[in-house]
């Protein structure tokens, strides 16, 4: 989110760019139906200002750490001791048939369920998967779809003997490639019990599709959409609409893949850039084509082969065999009706998303064991103590995360620690202090990152105190760098007639607030050794926790975003997978065989509380002069120096994605006014 205050102090930014760049999977607007890089020249950005995703700076910080204190305990040269892939559990499901007894025993259990968890038997569970889908639980009283609860509910699904199948409604989806893979895995994992699940889309985009083929069987309408046309990234510049209203960015970039300083000074693509980039969307292509065709069980170049056709009609889908039949949802549902017996004036027993989500585990006889493993969950942006909008679950605050770490630390019943990370950064003091208190904990009882969309920066510095860190394939993590940036804004001044006096003693004390003239040359020199004060401070750390020598850390930092995928073979990330696989790897190192069950603590419960309740509602009438007052501040305060990254998105054209943050819940904020 752009700061105000960015145009008149200097900050330290760990970047990857997410501020001008999306990557998309075009199915939205037909004028966009190609999948080669586009990036505004050097007369077109000056003559336009560029649609964006998000405009901003925001800095990314160094640790307070000395570099000789990180420096001392480096290895030597060679490879890092870090263990391969291989030598870790896959926590791969595997279905077990229950025997009588235990059935009986589950049976039983399910007659003293309360009224509001008894689900009616041969029912069908229909879950809709649409836009965003957060990493952290909900509660009865917020409202979302919750991706530890989908992947619960497809869990108990499996083996309730009162769930005949899945009936999954996919929409357009607004959330990361990350949480896309985790819910495919377990669909795929649910068809291991032997009961269907029926995919139905009506808009068939890449991710859709992505989720709708791992289905036992795919329906659509005749009138659905299909636009599965490819990927396309785009990078936007604001160099020359800076040179048209008198900005002068100064920029000092520290990692030659910084792009959050070329997007604000540049008015075209670098080369390194367009590089980091092009490397991310063939990962994504890739992985995307590999499991389709799995899927699908055709091969991966008559995949592509289809994609680059341009094909439109639904009808195409169902000959390439990508679909199993054009049917409407009714035609859907008596189709399951016919499969379950059920005569045609009765209605198809369903149960919810919502309401199964109330299902305890311990009913269906899925509880765990003695032993306990805590699941601590941070998402959002990060921020030292809690601000005026935050909401319960939309962003991490240091001061209660680190509470929730201490008691896990002081407990002695947790045998191993889960923290699920699900962030672009945020602020790099906060960053620090919460990698501090991991360290500690993993100091006690072993501690396993495991990363969901996104974990880069501020993510990615929490990630780095875990002893074995986990992501997906195209998880988004990374983004060891500094850019540095203050606009000079004199000429602008000159043009709208406004003056501004600095009085001012101590030789730099200009440096933060001076934004009417360039800097000194003593400021310039100053201004790039901070910079790379802090990004040394930042790499020697994340080469430390990384038990890699400073020069190979160099090659990986730079300012680089990775997927999981090519941070695994660098040797920022220790195995692939999800969560499953986190709590394998936990069990494994805590000494757990792997076979025994285990307890599941969520830490990080949403509260009940109706003070939290309350703030999670949103300012509709309460406080909405709090509320406009903050959203000032947000956009005219900076609490100090961020570790952000300003990342990458992968998402959908067409809709609001190119908007800033500040407008989205400007929005948000109006909307609940009516």
């Amino acid at each position: 989110m752009a700061k105000l205050l960015l145009l008149h102090a200097p900050q330290v930014v760990f970047t990857t760019s997410r501020s001008l760049v999306s990557v998309t999977a075009l199915y939205r607007r037909p004028l966009l139906l190609n999948s080669k890089f586009t990036s505004s020249d050097s007369h077109s950005s000056s003559h336009v200002l560029p649609r964006i995703r998000r405009f901003s700076a925001r800095a990314f910080d160094d640790s307070p750490t000395s570099s000789t204190e990180l420096e001392k305990d480096q290895p030597k040269d060679g490879a890092s001791p870090v263990a391969r892939d291989e030598e870790y559990p896959t926590g791969e499901m595997v279905y077990e048939d229950r025997n009588a007894w235990e059935s009986f025993v589950v049976k039983f259990r399910m007659l003293f369920a309360y009224p509001w968890q008894r689900v009616r038997k041969g029912s069908v569970l229909t879950m809709t998967l649409r836009g965003q889908i957060s990493d952290q639980l909900k509660s009865r009283f917020t409202s979302g779809l919750s991706l530890p609860q989908i992947s619960e509910n497809l869990v108990k699904a499996a083996y309730d003997p009162r769930i005949a199948g899945v009936y999954l409604h996919v929409e357009p989806l607004s959330c990361g490639w990350g949480k896309v893979e985790e819910i495919r895995r377990h669909i795929l994992d649910f068809k291991k019990s032997g009961k269907f699940i029926v995919g139905y889309i009506n808009i068939c985009g890449l991710k859709e599709y992505y989720l709708g083929c791992a289905c036992s069987e795919l329906y659509a309408p005749p009138s659905a959409y299909s636009f599965l046309y490819g990927l396309t990234v785009q990078a936007s510049f604001l160099g020359g609409v800076f040179e048209k209203v008198g900005i002068e960015p100064q920029v000092q970039r520290i990692g030659k893949y910084k792009s959050a300083g070329d997007q604000l000074a540049r008015k075209s693509i670098s080369e390194e850039n367009y590089e980091m980039l092009s490397v991310l969307l063939d990962n994504i292509y890739a992985n995307w084509l590999d499991g389709v065709a799995d899927s699908t069980g055709k091969k991966r170049e008559d995949v592509e082969s289809f994609i680059n056709q341009g094909v439109y009609e639904i009808e195409k889908l169902k000959e390439e065999g990508l679909i199993k039949d054009i049917r409407y949802d009714d035609e859907v549902i008596s189709m399951l009706k016919e499969r379950l017996g059920v005569e045609k004036d009765k209605k198809l027993p369903t149960v919810n998303y919502k309401k199964y989500s109330g299902v305890k585990k311990s009913t269906l006889g899925l509880s765990g064991g003695r032993d306990q493993i805590a699941i601590i969950r941070a998402g959002g942006s990060i921020s030292r103590v809690k601000g005026p909008l935050s909401t319960p679950g939309s962003s991490i605050v240091a001061e209660q995360l680190i509470e929730k770490i201490r008691s896990v630390r002081e407990n002695k019943k947790f045998k191993a620690a889960v923290i699920r990370i699900d962030s672009p950064g945020g602020d790099a003091l906060a960053s620090d202090l919460m990698w501090r208190e991991i360290k500690l904990l993993a100091e006690t009882k072993p501690v396993i990152a495991s990363m969901s969309d996104v974990a880069a920066s501020g993510g990615y510095y929490m990630a780095m105190a875990a002893n074995t860190i986990v992501a997906e394939n195209l998880t988004l993590t990374g983004s060891i760098g500094v850019v540095t940036a203050r606009f000079t804004l004199a000429k602008l001044y000159e043009k709208i007639g406004f003056n501004k006096e600095t009085i001012s003693r101590g030789k730099y004390a200009e440096l933060l607030g001076a934004e009417e003239r360039p800097f000194k040359p003593e400021e310039a020199e100053l201004f790039g050794k901070s910079a790379q004060h802090a990004y040394q401070l930042f790499r020697n750390k994340a080469a430390l926790s990384r038990s890699m020598p400073v020069d190979k850390m160099e090659e990986v930092a730079q300012g680089r975003v990775w997927t999981g995928k090519d941070a695994h073979s660098r040797g920022l990330v220790d195995a692939l997978g999800g969560l499953s696989r986190a709590i394998a790897i936990a069990k494994q190192k805590a000494n757990i065989p792997l076979d025994k069950k285990v307890t599941l603590v969520e830490v990080s419960r949403p509260s009940t509380s109706l003070p939290d309740i309350l703030s999670g509602i949103g300012s509709s009438v309460i406080g909405v002069d709090r509320t406009l007052k903050g959203l000032l501040d947000e956009l005219t305060i900076s609490e100090g120096v961020q570790a952000r990254m300003d990342g990458i998105m992968f998402q959908q054209l067409g809709r609001d994605s190119f908007a800033a943050p500040i407008i989205d819940l400007l929005k948000d904020y109006l909307s609940s006014l009516r």
